[in-house]
């Protein structure tokens, strides 16, 4: 279910309409399928490495493996970032929200109300995560199934919309196949890879997971029609239904789309499930985050405190730390909205990217030293096709919604600030890191040795 719903969230729920204006709805179509081919190339990589070596760590141990140990230094911290951030904005969405329903009561109050409740499901056994986490998952993923049903219903004319005629695909193509050209596609790709970003999660959670051989592959084989029905089928709908003028990042497309088909409640009906939707993304986030400063002190470029597990096994010096760090971006976002916060911001968007480009690379290293070692294919439990075709699809595909984000001005902060804090991040790995891992490995030499 962490699979299943974790991608879907605020991205879906409210930039689709943004795509849908940048590009137009069939440039938004194939950015979604572009994106999501991508994507599942990067998980086919995750998935047999994390098979492999199911770690809570994951991409940061596989870069620190398989690439050097900077990157997998700065991977960690560009991860951890981007949920930090993340938690910012998922707390401040939920008060905002709130205060559709309970105006008087102060936004912060929501605030401190969801920190609260998420730190609890991560604060003890990881059990309880999990099942918060399976229901806030199954709201949504139940949500975007009637979205569809009742969508394709209008489409044909099988169900009541603001329409004479049944739309069918009309409004696809109304304003010609590519109003804005062609550019936008590759300008918006960034924006969908951050509305998919939580794919990766499955490979965090690979290390606390019952039987990971065999629950990993199956998630991972079906990611491809996962992101295919839930995203791009929503987009044809949107864009079926909705004339492009109408589409707005202002309002849930979502909302439009079942007011205008008559649904009683329909903005308190997505409101809702966006609340749920951003609680799962804040417990998810936490989750992962916490598991990424854990493992950079299990590599001992952190203080050792952040290593300790409860008796649960809950990582809580690191979850604290994280949940800090949240707190901290949620105040940048209140004083400091022009200038660190979307500093934050940016380096966030650009980060999920950059982590998806260390999986495949990280996947690449792994099969040519596992083969060049004389491991046996047949020993993968999981094992990756159309090798080293998926792993270069991955780089490239990154590479490509990075360059993408050059075009765009609005966006071209993030590639500014991004690749600022990505090399100020190798700074501190050298002056901190850098003695501390080598004299581990001296030390493993000299046992060897002995």
């Amino acid at each position: 279910m962490l699979s299943l719903g974790g991608v879907i969230g605020n991205g879906l729920f409210l930039s689709s309409g943004d795509t849908i204006q940048q590009a137009g709805p069939v440039g938004a179509i194939i950015a979604y399928l572009i994106v999501a081919f991508g994507v599942y190339m990067i998980m086919m990589c995750l998935g047999e490495l994390a098979v492999h070596m199911p770690e809570s760590g994951a991409f940061s141990r596989y870069a620190t493996e398989y690439i050097n140990p900077a990157t997998g230094y700065v991977v960690g911290w560009l991860y951890w970032l981007t949920w930090a951030v993340a938690l910012a904005s998922e707390f401040t969405g939920i008060g905002l929200l709130m205060g559709k329903w309970f105006p008087a009561v102060p936004v912060w109050y929501w605030c401190v109300a969801s920190i609260v409740l998420v730190f609890v499901l991560n604060m003890f056994a990881v059990r309880i995560f999990a099942e918060a986490e399976f229901w806030l998952s199954l709201v949504k993923v139940l949500t975007i199934v009637v979205f569809l049903v009742l969508g394709g219903l209008a489409i044909f004319g099988m169900a009541p919309a603001q329409h004479e005629a049944a739309p069918m695909f009309h409004n696809l193509v109304a304003n010609g196949v590519f109003p804005h050209g062609v550019l936008p596609i590759l300008m918006i790709m960034l924006t969908v890879s951050y509305a998919f970003s939580g794919t990766e999660l499955i490979g965090v959670a690979a290390g606390e997971t019952v039987d990971p051989d065999k629950n990993l592959p199956v998630a991972i084989k079906t990611t491809l029609w996962r992101l295919i029905i839930f995203f791009v089928g929503t987009i044809i709908i949107i864009g079926a239904l909705l004339p492009s003028d109408l589409a707005s990042a202002k309002q849930s497309p979502f909302v439009i789309v079942l007011e205008r088909m008559g649904i009683p409640y329909a903005d308190d009906i997505i409101n809702l499930v966006i609340i749920t939707a951003l609680l799962s993304a804040a417990n998810s986030g936490l989750y992962a985050a916490s598991r990424m400063l854990w493992t950079l002190a299990d590599q001992k470029t952190l203080p050792s405190f952040l290593g300790r597990l409860s008796s649960n096994g809950v990582p809580r010096n690191a979850l604290i730390l994280t949940m800090l760090g949240g707190l901290l971006s949620l105040l940048s976002s209140y004083y400091a909205a022009d200038s660190l916060y979307l500093f934050l911001v940016s380096v966030s968007g650009f980060a999920v990217v950059v982590v998806w480009l260390v999986i495949g690379w990280s996947h690449l290293n792994f099969r040519r030293q596992y083969q060049a070692g004389g491991g046996n294919m047949a020993d993968l439990a999981y094992r990756a096709p159309f090798f080293p075709w998926v792993s270069i699809i991955s780089i490239v595909f990154c590479v490509a919604c990075i360059a993408g984000i050059a075009f765009d001005p609005q966006q071209r902060i993030a590639l500014y600030c991004g690749l600022g804090f990505t090399v100020l991040c190798y700074l501190a790995y050298l002056l901190t890191g850098r003695n501390q891992t080598e004299a581990e490995i001296n030390t493993s030499l000299s046992e060897v040795e002995s």
